[in-house]
Formats: C-alpha cells, structure tokens, sequence
C-alpha cells in the first residue's frame, strides 16, 4: 500500500478541521474570569468573576445583569467595617421579583476576604437568589466550614480589581432608618445604575 497517498486525505482533512474552529464564533470560548463593571452614582467598580470556582453563581449574577435586574437598584445595607449589600430594591424600597434561588458554592475555597463579592442569602443555605454584597474586610465568620445550617457560609464568586476606593466611600456612607429598613440604609440613595459586561 502506498503510505504517501494517505498522508495527502489525511492532512487535507485535518486542515479543514482546524480552519473550522477558527470559524466559529468568539463567544463559544467563554473566559473563565468574565469581567464586570457595576456603574454607580458615587463612581465605577470593576470586578473580575471567577467561573472556574463558582459558576453557579456566576452564570446567576450575568444572568440577572444581561436583563438589566440590576439597573435603578440600590446598596440598601451597609454595615462600617463589614460590607456593602444591594440588588434586591430600587429606590422607592421595592423589592424586586428574582428567579429561583441556586446552590450554595461557599464550599469552593474562596474566602470573604476584604474586596471579594460573594452572593447574600437568608438564614437558608440555599436561598441566594439576586442579591450580593461586597466585603469591605476580611469576614472569616462568612466562610465555609462544614456543609451544615451554621457552617455552609456565603458563596464568594469574584473579587474587585478596580474601583476600590468607590467601594470605601459607600462604606462610609451616613446610614439610618428609612422605610421598612430599621437600621443600616444609606440615608442617601447609593444607586446602581447598572451593570455592564467588559469581557465574557
């Protein structure tokens, strides 16, 4: 049998092969580190996702952000030396309509440290649904130490790259009580005006 004659179909096909992956498009080749930016009326914050550990989590936070859930909410919980909470109510204090909540990732290995966003939920483990919150110190109390009501903690699901000192100044935004919020609401609105995309 002639060897060189295969080696002619062969490569042929192998080239058409590759030269069709090369065809397909951008977005079939998702990031594992999608990267966000949450518009505010105090200034800009990046944050970088992280699908590899949490995506779960990730693929919730893109899907509420693509619809524009978040446009017009607000941070409605800010606690000095914790963190900073939103995307559950718009500025009239109402809350929003959410899908169904997901799993708890807390188990993942990333840590409530200081610049990290993790998803909040009630007393459930499993009961996160839009809202998230961003540490504003290390919150080892929030992290994961054992699959039961006490120990699952808050699932972490990126941190902020840019826009940190943003982050502080709503930290130390002057809170008290408004409407059903008895304590812990800026008593000026800290407004997301939305969340946008900068690489997927």
């Amino acid at each position: 049998m002639n060897m060189d004659k295969l080696k002619g179909p062969k490569m042929l096909t192998r080239i058409l092969m590759i030269l069709s992956l090369l065809t397909l498009p951008l977005t079939a080749f998702s990031s594992d580190s999608p990267q966000i930016r949450i518009v505010t009326n105090k200034g800009n914050i990046e944050i970088e996702l992280n699908r590899q550990k949490a995506p779960e989590s990730v693929k919730n936070f893109l899907q509420y952000a693509k619809s524009d859930y978040y446009n017009g909410t607000i941070f409605h919980r800010i606690i000095k030396g914790f963190m900073i909470q939103g995307g559950g109510f718009d500025k009239d204090l109402q809350r929003k309509q959410v899908k169904s909540p997901i799993q708890n990732e807390a188990f993942n290995g990333l840590k409530n440290d200081r610049g990290t966003i993790a998803m909040a939920r009630t007393n459930e483990p499993h009961s996160a649904t839009a809202q998230f919150f961003i540490n504003t110190v290390n919150n080892n109390s929030l992290n994961h130490t054992g699959k039961s009501m006490r120990g699952w903690g808050y699932a972490v699901f990126g941190k902020v790259t840019k826009g940190m000192d943003i982050v502080d100044t709503i930290e130390n935004s002057k809170t008290g009580a408004r409407g059903m919020f008895s304590r812990d609401i800026p008593v000026s609105d800290v407004i997301i005006e939305k969340v946008e995309t900068i690489k997927e």
